[in-house]
C-alpha cells in the first residue's frame, strides 16, 4: 500500500514530535515542521521524515510553507494543525496581531485555507490540536478577538483553543461536502516543554513535582494518532471535538454555528489585509 503523505506542525518537541515517529514507524509519509531549525531536522533524522522550518508568529513564513508544501506534495492526505503555545504578558507578532491568537488559531487558519486545493483533491482529513482550556478560561468576545480591552495568559490560550474547536466545525461545513474530514482533540495535560518559552504561570506546574503525573507525550500523541490513521465517517464523527479517542465535551460557545461563521470571516478579512500589505499591488 502506497505510503499517505501526513504533515504535522510544532513536530519538532512533544505529541507532534511522538505523533511523527508512531506514524513513520508504521510506514506513512511523514512531513514535519517547527520553529525551530536544529530541533525539526534532528525529528526528521530520527524518523526519515521531510522537514519545513517555520515560525506562525510570521504569516509570510506561513505563506511561504504552504507554497513549498503544494509544490511539493500534490497530494496531502492528513494536516495536523499541532502548532501552538500559551504566552505570557500581551505582545503582537510582526503582523500586528496579539500572539497566542497568531499562533496557535489564525495562523494554522491561514495555512489551511492556502491547501484547501490540495486538501479538497486529496480528501484529506484536518486535525486541530485543541485543549481542555477551551472549556476552563475560553470565553470569547468575537469583537475582540485579539484581547485589545481584557487580557490575561489563560482567557488567551483558552480563547484560542476554543477558537481551534469553531475552526474545525466551520471547517467542517464548508468543505465536507468537498471531501474534508476535521477533527479536534485534547491530548491531556501532557509532559512536555510547554509553556518553557514564555512568562505564563503554567510554566512553574511543568517544571514542578506535578510533572511526574502528567501523561507521557506518547500518551498524549496517542488521539492524534489515532484519527490520522482511523476511518472517518466510519470511526469518528468529522466535525467534532475528541478526547482520549472519544466524543468530549466543549466550551458551550463551541456549539454556536453562527460564531464559527463570523470566527472564518473575520480571519479571513485579517489574513487577506495581511497579504495586501505585502503585495506592492495591494
Amino acid at each position: 500500500m502506497t505510503a499517505r503523505t501526513i504533515v504535522i506542525t510544532g513536530a519538532s518537541d512533544g505529541i507532534g514530535a511522538s505523533a511523527a515517529r508512531t506514524l513513520a514507524a508504521q510506514g506513512e509519509h511523514v512531513v514535519v515542521v517547527g520553529r525551530s531549525a536544529q530541533k525539526t531536522e534532528r525529528i526528521a533524522g530520527e524518523t526519515g521524515a521531510d522537514y519545513f522550518v517555520s515560525d506562525f508568529a510570521d504569516l509570510a513564513q506561513v505563506r511561504r510553507l504552504a507554497a513549498q508544501l503544494k509544490e511539493k506534495y500534490p497530494r496531502i492526505d492528513v494536516l495536523a494543525n499541532n502548532a501552538g503555545g500559551i504566552m505570557g504578558t500581551r505582545e503582537l507578532t510582526v503582523d500586528g496581531h496579539e500572539k497566542t491568537f497568531q499562533i496557535n488559531h489564525l495562523a494554522p487558519f491561514l495555512l489551511t485555507t492556502e491547501l484547501l486545493d490540495t486538501l479538497t483533491a486529496s480528501k484529506a482529513t484536518v486535525i486541530n490540536t485543541s485543549s481542555a482550556a477551551n472549556s476552563l478560561y475560553g470565553r470569547l468576545d468575537i469583537a475582540d478577538l485579539e484581547l485589545a480591552n481584557k487580557y490575561s495568559a489563560n482567557l488567551a490560550y483558552g480563547n484560542a483553543k476554543l477558537e481551534n474547536i469553531l475552526f474545525t466545525a466551520e471547517l467542517h461545513n464548508r468543505y465536507h461536502a468537498a471531501g474534508i474530514s476535521t477533527a479536534a482533540f485534547h491530548p491531556g495535560v501532557v509532559a512536555t516543554n510547554f509553556a518553557a518559552d514564555t512568562t505564563s504561570p503554567f510554566r512553574f506546574m511543568y517544571r514542578s513535582f506535578l510533572n511526574r503525573f502528567m501523561l507521557s507525550p506518547e500518551q498524549g500523541a496517542d488521539t492524534l494518532v489515532w484519527l490520522a490513521t482511523a476511518v472517518p465517517g466510519q470511526d469518528w464523527v468529522p466535525g467534532a471535538y475528541y478526547a482520549k479517542r472519544a466524543l468530549a465535551k466543549a466550551n458551550k460557545q463551541a456549539y454556536d454555528a453562527e460564531l464559527a461563521r463570523e470566527l472564518w470571516e473575520r480571519s479571513a478579512a485579517m489574513v487577506a489585509q495581511d497579504s495586501d500589505r505585502l503585495d506592492p499591488r495591494g
